[in-house]
């Protein structure tokens, strides 16, 4: 696996980023319910790489750039941004990038906007079957996935970006909020921002996960990954389940009238997959009563808007959005927290 024309000095490329603002939205929403609402706004914590990917990739990059590696090889669904990132790094280093893709379906298919940003950033990818996929951390099978995509030799980084280097990086992100809010909550994929970030916070916040995708598996996730990242259980943090609006990427009409009135609002681009997930739930979870009045919130902005992000699952509706959460309704389905750490 072959690298690409590496420029002359990429250290400059991996140097700490300076902290990424915090701003303050008023929306009545959390403000009748005297919580406080702050945006981490780490959408603008790198031009290329905004967000969580640059706090779990730039620990990677180094060590595989310090480890004379001469590519990068990744794994993602259609819709991943991780995919996306990685191959926005690996043009910027000029390393080769492999993106092995879940779902041997669309090979042979045109790339969606998603996979086409991958391939135009010079990512080969490899497509195999979902339940290759879904045992590809197994040693024998992932040894034979990296052979067919050729991709032996390369630096390899997990789905989602999340091991124990990425953690450090995401607690770097806990450290710059340590004082900002009561609650700090992220939207998860894979679990490792909120890992990482709950190892970061000061004493006395909590770090709260919202998940993008149903399943029920990432408490045991964050467990292993602290563990393997910290030797331990780190920090104050909770799931809240149920927000996931019908699985990863997917975008119903709700869902979109929601993000485009925050933006709308806010004048602040909400990214769909994650971010929108994000702000619905704690909309959802203020409503109901679930933070204390007087409560300071933080919401990471984990990423920007794809230029072609992916279409909402349903037909626009002609009215307006959603209405917004009454605190009087009985709580909707998924708002309960679940502790998953004390």
């Amino acid at each position: 696996m072959g690298g690409v024309n590496r420029p002359p000095n990429p250290d400059a490329l991996l140097q700490q980023r300076p902290p990424s603002p915090v701003q303050e939205v008023h929306d009545e929403r959390f403000g009748r319910h005297g919580v406080r609402l702050l945006l981490k706004r780490d959408d603008l914590v790198h031009p290329e790489l905004p967000g969580n990917k640059w706090r779990k990739l730039a620990p990677n990059l180094r060590a595989a750039v310090e480890g004379g590696y001469c590519g990068l090889v990744t794994f993602g669904g259609a819709y991943s941004n991780h995919l996306r990132a990685t191959a926005a790094a690996g043009r910027l280093l000029g390393m080769a990038t492999v993106g092995v893709v879940r779902g041997d379906e669309l090979a042979g298919r045109p790339l969606n906007a998603s996979l086409a940003r991958c391939a135009a950033d010079g990512m080969r990818l490899h497509f195999v079957s979902r339940s290759e996929y879904r045992r590809k951390a197994e040693p024998g099978v992932q040894a034979g996935l990296l052979a067919a995509a050729g991709a032996d030799g390369a630096y390899v980084i997990p789905e989602g970006g999340s091991n124990a280097l990425a953690l450090l990086g995401c607690a770097e992100l806990g450290r710059e909020l340590r004082g900002a809010g009561d609650v700090v909550a992220v939207a998860c994929g894979t679990g490792g921002t909120l890992a990482g970030l709950a190892a970061g916070l000061g004493p006395g916040q909590r770090a709260v996960g919202v998940p993008v995708l149903a399943g029920g598996f990432l408490d045991a996730e964050i467990r292993s990954l602290q563990r393997q990242a910290f030797g331990g259980p780190a920090g104050d943090w909770t799931l809240a389940e149920g927000f996931h609006h019908g699985g990863y990427a997917r975008v119903p009409a709700e869902l979109e009238a929601f993000a485009a009135g925050f933006e709308a609002r806010h004048r602040i681009p909400v990214e769909r997959v994650y971010v929108a997930k994000l702000l619905w739930a704690l909309t959802a979870l203020t409503g109901c009563g679930a933070f204390p009045r007087g409560t300071t919130l933080a919401a990471v902005v984990t990423g920007a808007p794809e230029p072609s992000a992916p279409e909402p699952s349903v037909p626009e509706p002609s009215a307006p959005g959603p209405p917004v959460p009454d605190p009087s309704a009985p709580a909707p389905s998924g708002t309960a927290q679940t502790e998953s750490s004390r």
